[in-house]
């Protein structure tokens, strides 16, 4: 692979994990500069990649998109983790890594001979991040967990819906991604320590905690209310007006988020008397006659199209946006200014546009972005590097 530079250049990732929110994380490491080297099954590989939607090629075959898209910047080699050859491979790998993450379920490690403390006894400096549904201790742990199901124990998805409906998984799978994220984080916190410590940590991130981390003000609300918060919609809990609105045309999404803003937001549609009344006079009692201002808000904005009040409302110095789709957003300039929807090569010609990286560096490019590899596509380079040959 080209060389790449980023803050994290000079940092060897061996990868063993699959699917999501392993792929996730070690895809961020290798956006900041990370080498990322993908250990997959033999002939199969990532689950993903036989994983639509697919993109058909001209010349024959397909390339899973969903692989492709949290799978760049790595490099592939194809191991039997139980064939004594292969592992030899394997541990050569892991003597010149920095950081070896995995994501299999609590103990399989340990079947194969990696577990953490035979790990850190032959490699003190290595840094071993496990990210797995419910995390290396408590009667969860060696349960199968996908987003949904994470999801669902959380909580999160009681939280999610209209308001009396029933609950709703979340539109992206937080519960994979929120686990890559901090997968990521507890790895770069890992090797900074080390710099100090000159020992490497092992890193426990679930997918459970991850999302029982992200409740934020939900778990605040059960404790304050004495009751399980419910399904709202879309507005917020204790910020009004904070929601989605109809427009003569198309919805906008309204965020006054204090009082100043509110009575800008009244003038601006030329409602000013709103901002006197008394059922909305502070926050909180715009909270609590939220629907009755719903229904003066949406009245007002029948007067123009979605765009035309979101022009307005901006010039008036109000938090607003368009209700976009995902068609939307691509042709969106701030989008397309940020560089977040970049082209990425696939190794059968084509290119397929992804998310770019969210971390930006001021005066810095973002770093040209490597296609997902095929599968076992570096082997003859990877031996070739750790001295075994062919």
């Amino acid at each position: 692979m080209n060389p790449r530079r980023g803050p994290l250049d000079g940092v060897f990732v061996v990868d063993l994990t699959r699917i999501l929110a392993g792929p996730y994380a070690t895809m961020l490491l290798a956006d900041l500069g990370a080498r990322v080297i993908k250990v997959e099954l033999p002939l199969q590989g990532d689950d993903t990649r036989e994983v639509g939607p697919f993109i058909e090629h001209e010349t024959g075959g397909r390339t899973s998109a969903y692989f492709t898209s949290v799978n760049r910047n790595k490099e592939s080699i194809a191991l039997d983790l139980k064939a004594q050859a292969d592992r030899a491979i394997f541990e050569q790998l892991v003597a010149r890594a920095d950081v070896l993450v995995e994501n299999f379920r609590p103990g399989v490690m340990g079947k194969l001979g990696y577990g953490w403390a035979a790990l850190h006894a032959k490699h003190p400096r290595l840094v071993m991040a496990s990210i797995s549904g419910f995390g290396q201790t408590g009667p969860y742990r060696e349960l199968h967990a996908y987003d949904m199901v994470v999801q669902a124990m959380s909580g999160v998805m009681s939280l999610t819906g209209p308001e009396g409906g029933p609950p709703v998984r979340v539109g992206v799978s937080i519960g994979d991604l929120a686990a890559g994220m901090f997968g990521a984080i507890g790895i770069q916190a890992a090797l900074l320590e080390r710099v100090h410590s000159q020992l490497g940590k092992h890193v426990d991130v679930a997918m459970f905690d991850g999302q029982v981390a992200l409740l934020e003000n939900a778990l605040a609300r059960l404790q304050v209310e004495g009751r399980a918060p419910q399904p709202i919609g879309t507005r917020h809990p204790s910020i009004t007006p904070f929601s989605v609105f109809r427009t003569r045309a198309g919805s906008i999404v309204i965020a006054a988020g204090n009082d100043a803003m509110f009575a800008r937001l009244c003038d601006a549609i030329e409602r000013p008397s709103l901002a006197s009344d008394a059922r909305f006079a502070s926050n909180a009692l715009r909270t609590q006659h939220h629907e009755a201002l719903q229904i003066k808000l949406e009245a007002a904005l029948q007067a123009h199209d979605a765009q035309e009040w979101v022009a307005r409302l901006r010039r008036a110095g109000i938090a607003c946006g368009p209700l976009n789709d995902v068609a939307a957003l691509r042709d969106d300039p701030q989008v397309q200014a940020r560089q977040m929807l970049v082209p990425l090569a696939l190794p059968q010609g084509g290119t397929l546009s992804v998310a770019g990286c969210p971390i930006k560096f001021a005066g810095e490019s973002p770093p040209t972005l490597q296609p997902a590899p095929r599968l076992d596509e570096h082997r003859a380079a990877l031996l070739a590097e750790i001295g075994l040959g062919a």
